[in-house]
Order: structure tokens, then sequence, then C-alpha cells
């Protein structure tokens, strides 16, 4: 029986958190349920991590990482609107603060993570600077035009866009991701791929490709580990609000916290990545994460404001507005040699600290 669970872990564990999750949804829970709740949701990241990797593996890059992180975000923005519609006024800046935050942990957390690790195993983690500065781009643009703007604009008071300002931001973010999906996969997938050298380095530590067969079920349980690492996550808040209550912190830090909890699985991934030398599928990860965020996001919060009453918060105070500044200067002067040492991991997970320490203390 034992052999036959470490033998099956990975396609357990998904199916245990899946039980775990709708036996705790929507009640009271204790500290042990609390502590066994917590325990699912760290297996189910492992094995969404595994399951993730194991189709990477047979669908090849950019793909691999492109499905993680297009996965996770899809399932993170069913939980935003569900929230927002169930919580009407009260969640007026939830969607702003959790797109912020996915945005600041990708790009300075993940990122800088990524960078060191692969820095720390061979001095220098090398990428491709074109597919890279690409994506920073998207990533810069997408959240400069939803989150930068709508603190500017005249139209309505406040830091919300009209309706048609909203619409506008919306189709732009689709089109922009959209656009970007087809030049990583289709035109210029040589962007977006490892060095030569680390790519091959890399593909020499791996078996067989799984089956067909194997891959659509490490498909089916990544989805499945997924909907459980989000779904806990949502579960174990209000354990984590009145933890951060107790501690005198404001209310901003749980949106933190279960942001970090979502991205574990790509966090995970992406440094078990650079551990291989893969930089570039970790940077991947990281940026890719940081645009579905925005991409996918936008334009379902733009469909669920038609039944969500009360004003929609999109724009970033001036402290958000700084700190994503200088997480785009900083990260264009990363990218441009399509190099870094270890200087360059520590200064994106310095300001990822600026961020969590803000967050806490504003």
């Amino acid at each position: 029986m034992v052999r036959f669970c470490v033998r099956y872990w990975s396609a357990l564990v998904p199916l245990l958190a899946a039980v775990v999750l709708a036996a705790s949804w929507g009640r009271d829970l204790g500290p042990i349920v609390v502590t066994l709740v917590t325990l699912a949701l760290v297996g189910a990241v492992l094995s969404a991590v595994h399951h993730a990797e194991t189709v990477a593996h047979r669908v090849g890059e950019p793909f691999g990482s492109l499905i993680l992180a297009v996965a996770v975000t899809i399932i993170e923005v069913g939980l935003i609107v569900t929230l927002m519609l169930s919580s009407g006024e009260k969640a007026a800046s939830l969607a702003r603060d959790t797109v912020f935050a996915a945005v600041m942990i990708t790009c300075n957390g993940i990122f800088g993570l990524s960078l060191l690790v692969g820095a720390l195993r061979r001095r220098v983690a090398v990428f491709n600077a074109e597919g890279t500065g690409a994506a920073l781009a998207t990533v810069a643009t997408l959240a400069t035009l939803t989150l930068v703007l709508p603190t500017f604009t005249t139209s309505e008071p406040g830091p919300v866009f009209t309706a048609s300002q909203l619409i506008f931001a919306a189709v732009a973010s689709l089109v922009l991701y959209g656009v970007f999906v087809m030049v990583q996969t289709v035109r210029h997938t040589d962007d977006f791929l490892p060095v030569e050298s680390s790519f091959a380095d890399a593909e020499g530590g791996h078996g067989e490709p799984p089956t067909k067969r194997q891959t659509w079920l490490s498909l089916g349980l990544l989805l499945v580990a997924l909907i459980g690492v989000v779904g806990l996550a949502k579960v174990v808040s209000p354990s984590i609000e009145s933890g951060i209550a107790a501690a005198g912190l404001p209310p901003s830090a749980v949106g933190v916290v279960i942001a970090l909890l979502v991205l574990l699985p790509e966090t995970i991934a992406a440094v078990r990545a650079a551990r291989r030398d893969q930089v570039q599928i970790s940077l991947n990860l990281a940026l890719g994460s940081a645009m579905a965020s925005i991409g996918l996001t936008i334009p379902a919060i733009a469909v669920a404001s038609i039944w969500i009453e009360g004003p929609l918060m999109l724009g970033l105070g001036a402290t958000q507005m700084v700190l994503l500044a200088l997480t785009v200067v900083v990260g264009v002067l990363t990218v441009v040699p399509g190099r870094a040492t270890l200087l360059q991991g520590c200064v994106h997970l310095v300001l990822f600290a600026g961020f969590v320490f803000l967050a806490v203390s504003p």
C-alpha cells in the first residue's frame, strides 16, 4: 500500500486536494482542519509542478511554460470574479490589488529568484534578450494601460475607468496578449527557447517523452491540482485574515499572501528550471504569468462589471506606481545584455522585498 501511494502520489494528491476542498468549502474551520487544508494545499502545489513538467516535456517549449501560466491565471481570474460578484462594493479594489501583486511577485520575486539560482549554478545566467525583452515590453504596456492610466483619466472621479475606457482597456489587453502568444508559439519561437548550450545540457538530462495518454492524464490532473491550489488558498484566507488582523497588519497584506500561495506552482517550476540551466524557461514562466494576469483578468472583470455594483477601482496609488516604474526600468537594464549575474537577481529580490514590506507597512 505504501509503495502504491509513493508510486502514484502525483495522481492521488490532486484528487485528495479536491476532496478536501469540497469538504471544507464555505465552512468555519478549526485549527486542526486548517492545518490539514494547508497540507493539502502544499501537496497540490507540488503535484501541479510535477504534472506541468510532464506536459512541458511532451509539448516542448515555449508551450510548456505557457500552459502552466495560462492554466493558473484562468482559475485565478475565476476566483477573483466570483469574489467580486459576491462581495459587491467591498471588492472595488480587489482586481487591482490582485493583479498588481501578481505583477510584482512574478516580475521581481520569481524573476529575481530564477536569475539568482541560474547565476549561482553557472556564475552567469544566460537567456535570450529578444524574447525576454518583448515579454517585458508587453507586461509594461499592459500594466500601464490598465493600472496606471485610471489614476489620471478625468472622465470619472477617482481611479476608475468609464465604461468605454474599460472596454478599450479590455480589448487592448486581449489583442496584445493574443499577438504575444502568436509570436511566442508560431513566428519567433526561437526567441523564447533556452540558449543552445544550456538547452542541450538540459535535454540530455531528461528521459523519453511521456506518451500521449500520459500527457493527457497529466494535463487533467494539472487542472485538478490548480483548482485545488486556488480553492484551498481561498478556504484558508479567513484564517490568514484573522492572523494578519491579530498581528495589527493592514488588510492589503491578505492579498499578497493569497497571491503568493496561488503563484507557488510557477515559483517552484521556475526555480527547478533555473537549476537545470534553463533560465529562459524560468523567465517565460515569470513574465508569461504577469502578462496573463493582466491580459485575462481585465477583460474578465470588464464583462463581470455588468453585474458588479459600485465602482471598479483599477488605478494604482503613488507608492505602487513608483514600484512598478522601478520594476520596469530595472527589468530593462537586466534584460538588454542577455545575461545576468547574482547582482541582478538580488536587485529584483530587494524590489520584491520592498513591495512586501510596503504592503505590510504602508
